[in-house]
C-alpha cells in the first residue's frame, strides 16, 4: 500500500462541469519519495495537489492517504499526515511569522509553549531561524517558501505538497529550496511539488501534465529520477 494513492481520478469545473481539469490521472507515492509535476500554467497541477490535501474532491475515481479515502475524511483536519503549504499570510493571524506559525498549532489544542517550540524548531530546520521575529512582508520570496514549508513542517506531516515551490524566487536560492525538499524526503516524508520550470525537477521523479492527463511512471518502480544539481 503506497501512502497516497490516486486511481482514475477526474475534476471537472463549471456550472455544467464543462471544463474538464483532470483525466484519468493515476498516480502512486510512497513514503520518503519526492515527486514533482511539471506543466504550463492552467494545465491543472494545482488542482492535482488540492485533490492530494482533501482540500477538493475528484468528481470520479479515488484519492487514498495511507489507504483512507480522502472524501471520507470530511470530519477530520487538514495538516493530519499531510501538510499543504500555505504561502500567504492572514493579517489577523499575528504580526510575526512566528505568530503565524503558532496560531496554527494553537487551533490544534497544542499548548503555547509547546507550540512556539516547535515552530521554532520547524523555522530552524528550513533555514530561517533568524525570520521568526520578522513580519511576513519583509521577508523575500525565497524565505515565504522556506516559511510555508516550516509552517506545514510544525505539524509533523508524513506527506508535503507544495506549489511551485521556486515560482518568484532569486535564481541563487532555487537549488537551495530544492535541496531542502530532497533532504525532507531523505528523512522519510514524502514530498509532492508542483512546476512550471523545468529546474523545479531536481531531485525528483518527474511527471509531466498536460490535456488533463499524466505522462510519466505514475509508480516508482524504475521511475526516472532528474539529479540535483551541484552547487559551485
Amino acid at each position: 500500500m503506497s501512502l497516497l494513492e490516486l486511481e482514475h481520478v477526474g475534476k471537472c469545473y463549471g456550472p455544467l462541469s464543462e471544463h474538464l481539469v483532470l483525466r484519468d490521472v493515476s498516480l502512486r507515492i510512497e513514503q520518503g519519495e519526492m515527486v514533482c509535476v511539471w506543466g504550463r500554467r492552467r494545465s491543472g497541477r494545482s488542482t492535482l495537489l488540492r485533490l492530494a490535501a482533501g482540500i477538493e474532491h475528484p468528481d470520479a475515481g479515488v484519492v487514498r492517504f495511507d489507504g483512507q479515502d480522502l472524501s471520507a475524511r470530511e470530519g477530520e483536519r487538514l495538516g493530519d499526515g499531510i501538510g499543504y503549504c500555505r504561502k500567504t499570510f492572514v493579517a489577523s493571524e499575528g504580526r510575526r511569522v512566528l505568530d503565524h506559525m503558532v496560531v496554527g498549532l494553537l487551533a490544534r489544542g497544542v499548548p503555547l509553549k509547546l507550540a512556539a517550540s516547535r515552530a521554532r524548531e520547524a523555522l530552524e530546520r528550513t533555514g530561517i531561524g533568524r525570520c521568526a521575529t520578522s513580519r511576513p512582508e519583509e521577508l523575500d520570496c525565497g524565505e515565504a517558501v522556506r516559511a510555508a514549508i516550516a509552517r506545514a513542517l510544525s505539524f509533523a506531516p508524513r506527506l508535503l505538497l507544495i506549489d511551485e515551490p521556486t515560482i518568484g524566487v532569486d535564481l541563487l536560492e532555487r537549488d537551495g529550496i530544492l535541496r531542502l525538499l530532497l533532504s525532507l524526503s531523505e528523512q522519510g516524508i514524502a514530498v509532492l511539488a508542483s512546476t512550471g520550470e523545468s529546474q523545479g525537477l531536481s531531485g525528483a521523479r518527474a511527471l509531466a501534465l498536460s490535456d488533463g492527463e499524466l505522462r510519466g511512471r505514475h509508480s516508482p518502480e524504475l521511475a526516472a529520477v532528474v539529479p540535483i544539481r551541484k552547487s559551485a
